[in-house]
């Protein structure tokens, strides 16, 4: 969904090589699942580069190549989709083989510097149509953009992100300064804007007096600053939260003999001059930060030993005009290198991936990848049990419709905490995303933090959450996905005491119209289980008895977004605050998908306001029935607590296999 390209003022190896008559500075490469529509109209090179032990066909094009041709391939265009849970290739590479391939890409061929990108392409290369062009950037201004103007110019329509780290960041910046004009999204790691402040300052004057039979111990000084060598060594060793120790310790012990090369890669001369390059481009960048436009997005590290990036983070997201920062307390100054962060995940749980001017819910939304679905949302092991066309219920979701639209309509629980269950058993046995429809609170840039994390919230947006308006649930319904509905919305979300499984649902059936308008199919759910996760000990009522919280809570929702504002009454009382909850022994959440309910050909019908509130409230007295079933079904539960669930089960049962109550 991207092209992926690093720029570098070195020479490069032959494999990077283009033909004697190129006459610019910069060539377009594809890679896996990496690409944009501009490379059907690229020549391809026989030229192959190793990594790792495996080779990988890269693509070459000059300006003299791209003409009429590459501008009409919008006609050839195909319809193409990622699949639920695409490969992405995360954690495939590892330090260890960056500093392979930069071995090979310091030898001279006695070319310019051009853009190229080492990342290993197994398969089709092809990328998805109208995808925008990611420039990764560690070098120079003018030569970024050289490419950015020419990219702007063959797609004008499309933004252009740019990812700089460190010097690249100050790079970034700069170029986004001088360039107001051209759609820019700015992707920052620890950008060295604050060299003034860092530890780098007294390492200059050392060099400068070091003798060079010492220049070797430089990068093994570098490497305590640089970042975590543990996570580093975790990339590609099965992430998770037991992570491969064997692979580990290999990583560990291939990674660490190969700093020693660092010495060759940056001899004491360049760095003595990249570390004045980069002095200059701190100042240079930070004189014009007021110039920059673009949309910036923010990485920083809580345990950079190289840069105070805490602190620069909150100065940028002052001074910049439009910037977003997630905040990451255990990395290091390499963030882009250290294990658990995947630059993708990060952009999209931070709605930042758009092919246009604007970001679109429905159009951008790239569904999750298997190293998302594997390193994302956890469950508790619950029940999903779903009701066929005769009324038998059945373990399972094989009585939910495998072809949409579909909208799920159901209750939700405190502080949605059924949201990531069904979610995930929706990917794992239908490889169907539900589009959750969210407060659109859930989407505003105005963070109560000054430095916000990467948080579960930022992955529901991976997984498909949207703000809840009537133009994202027509575009739900025209492009036939699966949405997910909450009538009762904050308010049951945020219930009071004693209110736990009651619906508070207006007396609104629009959805019920939109839908049969495109003939979805509606299917009411109900599900239980807050009550054996967390009592709720102070509610918005007891909240407001408090002084000071009292006047936080009130300032908060009136800056905050409001729904529903045309109502009155109990309904109209969306309060948002966070309640006070006592943690419990987990125990299971239960869910029952009822009989799905067809409005094909009731267009017409629904349209007359009596007909649409008889089946809405056909809808919402088949969620409370639900509800009611599994209340009473679950006391017959053997594995309903998690310490029976644990102990009796086999370690290699699924969560989804253990037993239940008869149904």
């Amino acid at each position: 969904m991207f092209v992926e390209a690093t720029v570098s003022v070195v020479n490069l190896s032959p494999c990077f090589a283009l033909n004697s008559g190129y006459k610019h500075r910069f060539s377009r490469v594809s890679v896996r699942c990496i690409g944009t529509a501009a490379d059907s109209s690229i020549v391809e090179s026989a030229d192959s580069v190793r990594v790792s032990g495996r080779s990988s066909n890269k693509k070459v094009v000059s300006l003299n190549d791209v003409g009429s041709n590459a501008l009409d391939d919008k006609s050839r265009w195909k319809e193409e989709k990622l699949e639920t849970l695409w490969d992405d290739g995360f954690g495939t590479q590892t330090v260890k083989d960056y500093l392979d391939i930069s071995e090979d890409i310091i030898k001279p061929d006695g070319g310019p510097p051009r853009w190229f990108c080492p990342v290993v392409a197994d398969g089709n290369d092809n990328p998805i149509p109208n995808s925008p062009v990611l420039l990764y950037l560690p070098d120079l201004v003018i030569f970024v953009e050289e490419t950015l103007r020419f990219e702007h110019a063959l797609f004008p329509s499309r933004p252009i992100y740019v990812v700089g780290d460190s010097f690249g960041g100050c790079l970034a910046l700069a170029v986004a300064a001088r360039n107001p004009a051209i759609d820019l999204v700015v992707i920052l790691a620890n950008p060295a804007t604050s060299f003034d402040r860092s530890q780098l300052q007294p390492i200059l004057p050392i060099l400068e007096v070091m003798p060079d039979t010492l220049h070797v111990t430089i990068p093994y000084l570098l490497s305590f600053v640089m970042g975590d060598p543990i996570k580093m060594a975790m990339v590609d060793s099965e992430s998770s939260s037991i992570p491969n120790l064997e692979k580990l310790s290999a990583n560990l012990t291939s990674m660490l003999p190969r700093l020693s090369s660092l010495s060759d890669i940056i001899p004491k001369a360049t760095l003595i001059w990249k570390l004045k390059l980069l002095k200059s481009a701190a100042a240079y960048a930070n004189s014009r930060l007021h110039a920059v436009k673009a949309e910036v997005l923010l990485l920083a590290s809580g345990k950079d030993n190289m840069l105070p990036s805490k602190d620069e983070a909150k100065r940028l997201s002052r001074t910049l005009q439009n910037c977003k920062v997630c905040y990451y307390k255990d990395n290091g100054h390499t963030i882009l290198l250290e294990d658990g962060l995947n630059l993708l995940t990060v952009i999209k749980g931070t709605c930042k991936y758009r092919r246009t001017w604007k970001h679109d819910f429905i159009n951008d939304y790239l569904p999750p990848s298997m190293s998302e679905y594997r390193n994302g949302l956890q469950t508790n092991g619950p029940v999903m049990l779903s009701t066929l066309e005769d009324g038998r219920i059945v373990r399972g979701l094989s009585g939910v419709p495998d072809d949409g639209p579909v909208l799920l309509v159901g209750y939700h629980m405190l502080l949605g905490l059924e949201l990531a269950s069904l979610i995930i058993e929706f990917v794992r046995e239908k490889n169907v995303v539900v589009r959750g429809i969210a407060h659109p609170e859930l989407f505003t840039e105005n963070s109560k933090s000054d430095l916000p994390e990467f948080s579960n919230l930022d992955l529901m947006k991976v997984y498909g959450a949207l703000p809840v308006t009537p133009t994202n649930l027509f575009k739900l319904f025209s492009s036939k996905s699966f949405g997910l509905l909450y009538p009762g919305g904050a308010r049951e979300a945020l219930h009071r005491k004693g209110e736990e499984y009651k619906l508070f649902w207006p007396d609104q059936p629009e959805f019920v119209r939109m839908a049969a308008k495109f003939g979805a199919t509606i299917v009411p759910f109900g599900v239980i289980g807050e009550d054996d996760v967390a009592e709720l000990v102070i509610d918005y009522d007891d909240i407001m008895k408090i002084p000071v919280l009292n006047n936080y809570i009130r300032k908060s929702n009136e800056e905050a977004v409001r729904l529903r504002t045309e109502m009155d009454g109990e309904i109209a009382n969306q309060q948002l605050y966070f309640p006070g909850l006592l943690p419990k022994v987990p125990g299971r959440f239960y869910y029952l998908f009822g009989k799905p309910i067809q409005t094909a050909g009731m267009e017409k019908k629904l349209k007359e306001r009596e007909n649409a509130k008889e089946l809405y409230n056909e809808i919402k007295s088949e969620v409370e029935k639900s509800m009611a079933y599994l209340i009473k079904k679950r006391e017959g539960d053997p594995y309903r607590g998690i310490v029976t669930r644990v102990v009796s089960q086999p370690l290699s049962t699924p969560v989804h296999q253990v037993p239940t109550f008869e149904h």
